[in-house]
């Protein structure tokens, strides 16, 4: 039976991309700053599905321990899962340094440690998976999710750049690109319905696009076309615009 390794496991889409793969009968190990949080996710997980499921400490701003943490993992996990991410009022962040840094390191620096971590262990044996949760809001810069979405345009690029580096290494990484999506981070954000998805509705999507052993997924497909559009809007006309 393999292994799932959730890296952000707290998180509303963690944990439906956690119980998703249990209810496929992968054993799961869930991964947060806080995994006193995730003890009733790890019970149920277990009375639900029957299979293993264990709970470890993760800081994804805690570099210096990325390579110790996953050395740690009995058994190494085939399949490691990056969901972690932070987004902060990107006015307080565009005033606020601190704000910004912490967003950049979440979303991309903290990702990539931990991720090149995973990565060379599976090219040293030949074999895994990587999939990593970016964002649509890195398509395309707007002044509306300034930070935000160059932070996910970079660990968008990143992931690219690995799937070309470990392809050759039979190692398989998906990039997923969620558009609106209900969850804690967003319960104050008036998002539109048709566009939007729940956590589960992903879970679904990341989980068909990973059996398919796909390169890139949005969620929902149409953000696929809605982006495209985006980013074919010629920039003297698109800086202008309120997005």
């Amino acid at each position: 039976m393999e292994t799932v390794l959730v890296l952000g496991a707290t998180s509303d889409i963690g944990i439906a991309i956690a119980k998703k793969f249990a209810s496929k009968k992968y054993n799961i190990q869930l991964a947060a700053r806080k995994p006193a949080q995730l003890e009733a996710v790890q019970s149920d997980i277990k009375i639900r599905t029957g299979v293993y499921c264990t709970v470890h400490e993760f800081d994804a701003l805690q570099y210096h321990t990325h390579a110790s943490f996953f050395e740690s993992l009995n058994p190494k996990p085939d399949v490691t899962i990056s969901i972690f991410g932070i987004m902060d009022d990107e006015e307080d962040a565009f005033n606020d340094w601190a704000l910004t840094e912490r967003m950049i390191n979440t979303n991309y620096t903290g990702a990539v440690s931990i991720l090149n971590v995973a990565a060379k262990h599976y090219i040293s044996i030949k074999k895994g998976d990587i999939i990593g949760i970016s964002s649509v809001a890195g398509d395309r810069g707007r002044a509306s999710k300034l930070i935000y979405g160059s932070s996910k345009a970079a660990f968008s690029a990143y992931l690219a750049g690995l799937r070309n580096k470990c392809f050759k290494e039979n190692v398989h990484v998906m990039t997923v690109k969620p558009g609106f999506v209900y969850t804690r981070m967003t319960e104050n954000i008036p998002l539109p319905k048709p566009l939007t998805s729940t956590p589960a509705e992903l879970a679904d999507i990341v989980y068909n696009g990973f059996e398919k052993k796909k390169n890139v997924i949005y969620v929902k497909w149409f953000w696929h076309y809605i982006m495209l559009i985006i980013k074919n809007i010629p920039e003297f006309q698109f800086k202008k615009m309120k997005l």
